[in-house]
């Protein structure tokens, strides 16, 4: 490995641009002040017999990001993450009353009247090995309400030093890879939280069924309303067949709520049409960088913020490691304990209650029912009624456990 050595000996101002050689012999570079200015390129210069006037070393990068570790904003862009459905197909809902999560962190819909599923995919181009699938039923003429999108909400928290509203704001670089059954021009969009302010974009794909990388750079808005908080920062949209009333001209900021660009590919409209998309990232800066991958484990708790599932787990022998006390002879209250602290209060869901059941010693019972009680961020209650009485008594010890393998509870609290 070689070493640089840069020395200055004057004050003043300048930038220097140093690659170091390519051997492992010691090198040292000594810049004195002097009367000559070195100004050349880096492929046809060489710092032999120059100097520079008042050298300063600065080490500049558009894309240093506040965030050490996290360059991508974008939570899941690798596709990776799938806790509700295990890579299964799901049908998509009417994006104008709601939207589903194929992957963790990536809401999809489809324009009313259409028919599509989204589903976690194998299909990836090199380095990733999984994307996102939007499948689209019989095409429909997109009426001008249409709705058809994927989103990923970022939370403002994690994108509060791009000063968006202000006259500070700072630009970003969207980049992602994708393959279409369907050529020409697609588009997608950032928008705000209050959906009111917006940036249509559009991109090509020049071959079906061929993945291709795409970068947009995009300034940030220096207008509007955008959230700092824990709420929805900014909104990273792909158009999957939205109507006129949701599309706008690209390449600019308008003052409307958009999720992509007028004219572009409405994939809705073509039967059996196919999307597909990994490596989504939104950094600070207008250079595309490559991708930002972080380790599994550090993705899966990134998104387990927004969702969590509970599920049977063979290897435990189906015990959630939650433990409780009886309050009569078939009910129980058991203490539930996040695996990290969520967005927000969740709001909890579970499969049939009977997939579940307590256990105090050697003795199991089923639970009829299931009651989410006393929550907030970080834990909750759980209370459990019995088919049959199990306990002596009030206070008595007990676990929760799965009855089968269905059991799944969903802790949410999305964007």
């Amino acid at each position: 490995m070689s070493t640089l050595v840069v020395k200055g000996n004057a004050s003043g101002s300048g930038t220097i641009t140093v690659e170091g050689p390519n051997t492992n012999s010691n090198f040292t570079v000594s810049i004195p002040a002097a009367t000559t200015t070195l100004i050349g390129t880096d492929t046809t210069d060489t710092l032999t017999n120059k100097s520079i006037t008042n050298p300063t070393l600065t080490l500049q990068s558009e894309n240093v990001s506040p965030f050490i570790g996290f360059r991508n904003r974008v939570i899941n862009g690798a596709m990776m993450i799938d806790q509700r459905n295990a890579g299964a197909s799901i049908s998509l809902p009417d994006g104008s009353a709601a939207y589903s999560f194929p992957v963790d962190r990536f809401a999809c819909a489809r324009a009313n009247g259409a028919t599509a599923t989204g589903q976690q995919s194998t299909v990836a181009p090199a380095g990733f090995t999984n994307s996102l699938l939007i499948t689209n039923g019989t095409g429909i003429t997109v009426a001008s309400s249409g709705q058809g999108y994927v989103v990923h909400f970022i939370e403002g928290l994690n994108v509060a030093d791009l000063g968006w509203g202000t006259a500070n704001a700072q630009s970003v670089t969207v980049s992602f890879w994708t393959r279409s059954s369907i050529t020409g021009t697609h588009s997608g969009s950032l928008f705000n939280l209050a959906f009111n302010r917006s940036y249509p974009f559009n991109y090509t794909i020049s071959s079906a069924n061929t993945w291709e990388y795409k970068t947009i750079t995009i300034a940030g808005d220096t207008t509007g309303t955008w959230s700092t908080t824990n709420t929805r920062g900014i909104c990273l949209s792909f158009n999957n067949g939205s109507g006129s009333t949701y599309l706008g001209t690209a390449g600019s900021w308008a003052g409307a709520g958009y999720y992509g660009a007028s004219g572009s590919v409405a994939l809705n409209s073509v039967t059996g049409s196919t999307f597909y998309i990994t490596g989504v990232q939104l950094e600070r800066g207008s250079v595309a960088t490559s991708f930002d991958y972080r380790p599994y484990g550090t993705e899966l708790q990134l998104c387990r913020r927004y969702s969590w599932v509970w599920n049977y787990d063979a290897v435990s022998n189906a015990y959630s490691g939650w433990v409780g006390f009886s309050y009569s002879t078939s009910a129980v209250v058991i203490m539930a304990h996040y695996p990290v602290e969520m967005r927000g209060t969740p709001t909890m869901t579970t499969s049939t209650a009977s997939d579940f059941g307590v256990t105090t010693g050697n003795i199991g019972g089923i639970a009829s029912s299931i009651a989410f009680q006393l929550a907030n961020n970080q834990s909750a209650r759980l209370a459990v009624v019995l088919t049959t009485a199990i306990f002596s008594g009030s206070n008595v010890p007990a676990v929760l456990t799965a009855n089968s393998v269905n059991a799944r509870l969903y802790f949410l609290s999305e964007l």
